[in-house]
């Protein structure tokens, strides 16, 4: 059940964004209405032709809903809407597009916790994880992720809005986010550039609904967990918000090296699930349970496999044919191949390679998928077929939501994956470090992370190393938790999963929510006696 609310408009600022049709009508954002403040006493307007499609800079719709989360009633309040984004001199320079739910029966924000997730890319909206995961709407598929008809949405009785508020953030050209005609790209489109501009929208978002006093969450899927990372030092740093807990959904490198013999071992175990998932492994290592045999790949990997890519060329020979054997074994593949690589398989070779026989490709992001090529032969696979998958059930369910359920009205098509945010700059990434300076400033963050074992993209034992390196002193493990997955780069997708990954969101949420008075503190409290 729904109730819409539009609210009638004074004046706004409008941005032009793109060329077909017609703007979206004027409206006043809820935030406006809820602080009371922030409108523009007279209209600004960007120069366009008529034949450019123009959207507000600061627009919202606002809809009442109610859904049943493990079995209780939850009333929430969905806005769709728009928020500025100010450069340092106080001049708008682009419009970001946000999907908010609150739970309207809570009164006390300051226990409510806000979550602010992003998905990553960089180029990809946050339609996945907000209909795919933690949303209280879950895209049509199958209990295993793949596509059905009708396309569509469902109620998702797994959401976490019974315990937490959730915003939705779609980066600058992304979803409908736009830059204003006229300013500097390169302003948004890199690692620190996207940090900085998010973090000025994340205060105003706080500002505007009134969430100062919330505890607050970062949730980033992929890139999202460099987003994310970076972020959390930045909102600490320059903004004084300090967060409770960070969540990283399949992580990225966050800027940490591991160039050469580590990256090519580093993807052996995730070579191993996927085998044993489609049967080639060597039936001694096939009867078992995948969560028994990846332990000891895990030993060879950090013990034997690395120290021999260590050595490169000068292996003596014997134990090249040794190792060879044994990652044949664990991979799934022939120790010809495996030496025809160099010992190192590149993993792009190496999902051409494991079905090749039965001339089918597995796919990147989730490695249970399988595709068709042109032939079977080459190194390269033709397309994703992980990606081809979701494209088909997102494209169509996060479109039709917005526009039909939400009633965000507009012209401008919605960037799912792939917005023009090219080319990006990658350089000065120091995220992983941010997130560890983040947590030394404030001994109440803490992080979850959450990674799937057929994802190739972010493959699971890299995750593992990007978390022992975070941290290299050692002194903030007991602040990091880790949860793995029969699933991909979007576990949730797998119903199993989405029920797990959803509850040990929650039970973070409850640990990184510190009791009523108790302080944030490093060490002694008072002096040795």
């Amino acid at each position: 059940m729904r109730d819409r609310v539009r609210c009638a408009s004074g004046a706004h600022t409008i941005l032009t964004v793109a060329a077909v049709a017609i703007g979206l009508a004027a409206t006043e954002s809820p935030a406006l209405a809820q602080a009371g403040r922030g409108a523009t006493s007279a209209a600004t307007e960007v120069k366009a032709s008529p034949s450019r499609v123009t959207i507000p800079l600061e627009h919202a719709v606002s809809s009442q809903h109610t859904a049943t989360i493990k079995g209780q009633r939850v009333p929430y309040r969905a806005t769709a809407g728009t928020l500025p984004v100010y450069d340092t001199e106080g001049n708008p320079i682009a419009s970001v597009f946000y999907v908010f739910y609150e739970r309207t029966d809570v009164q006390d924000k300051t226990r409510r916790p806000l979550m602010i997730s992003f998905n990553g890319g960089p180029g990809s909206s946050s339609a996945w994880m907000h209909l795919g995961y933690t949303g209280p709407k879950r895209v049509n598929i199958d209990d295993e992720g793949n596509p059905v008809q009708p396309y569509g949405v469902r109620d998702n009785p797994e959401s976490i809005i019974d315990v937490a508020d959730i915003v939705y953030v779609d980066p600058v050209n992304v979803g409908f986010s736009r830059p204003l005609e006229g300013v500097d790209r390169r302003q948004f489109f890199g690692v620190n550039q996207d940090i900085d501009y998010l973090g000025r929208w994340i205060e105003l978002f706080v500002t505007r609904y009134g969430r100062w006093t919330s505890p607050k969450f970062l949730i980033g899927e992929s890139y999202g967990t460099t987003r994310v990372s970076g972020l959390a030092h930045r909102l600490q740093n320059t903004h004084k918000m300090f967060l409770n807990g960070v969540i990283l959904v399949s992580p990225t490198a966050l800027g940490i090296e591991r160039d050469g013999p580590v990256r090519a071992a580093l993807y052996l175990p995730h070579y191993t699930a996927t085998a044993w998932y489609h049967g080639r492994l060597p039936q001694d290592l096939q009867s078992r349970d995948l969560e028994e045999i990846l332990p000891e790949v895990e030993r060879f990997t950090i013990e034997e496999y690395l120290p021999a890519l260590a050595r490169g060329g000068f292996l003596d020979d014997a134990r090249r044919r040794e190792i060879a054997s044994t990652v044949a074994r664990y991979a799934g593949v022939s120790e010809t191949f495996v030496l025809n690589n160099n010992l190192a398989i590149p993993i792009s070779h190496w999902r051409k390679e494991l079905l090749r026989d039965q001339r089918l490709t597995v796919g990147r992001l989730d490695a249970r998928y399988q595709g068709v090529d042109r032939d079977a032969a080459g190194i390269n696979y033709d397309y994703d077929a992980a990606m081809a998958a979701w494209n088909h059930s997102f494209a169509p369910a996060i479109n039709h939501y917005l526009r039909e359920v939400l009633g965000f009205k507009t012209d401008l098509p919605y960037y799912l994956i792939g917005g023009p945010v090219h080319p990006w700059d990658r350089s000065g990434d120091q995220t992983g470090e941010n997130l560890r300076r983040a947590m030394a400033e404030n001994p109440f963050l803490k992080v979850m992370i959450q990674a799937g074992y057929y994802d190739g993209g972010t493959d699971y034992f890299s995750t593992k190393y990007t978390m022992w390196q975070i941290d290299p002193s050692g002194q903030m493990r007991d602040r990091f938790r880790l949860h793995l997955y029969r699933s991909g780069h979007m576990m949730y997708l797998r119903d199993e999963d989405l029920v797990t990954a959803n509850d040990h969101i929650r039970e973070f949420i409850r640990w990184a929510t510190p009791a009523d008075g108790q302080p944030a503190h490093w060490g002694r409290r008072r002096p040795a006696t």
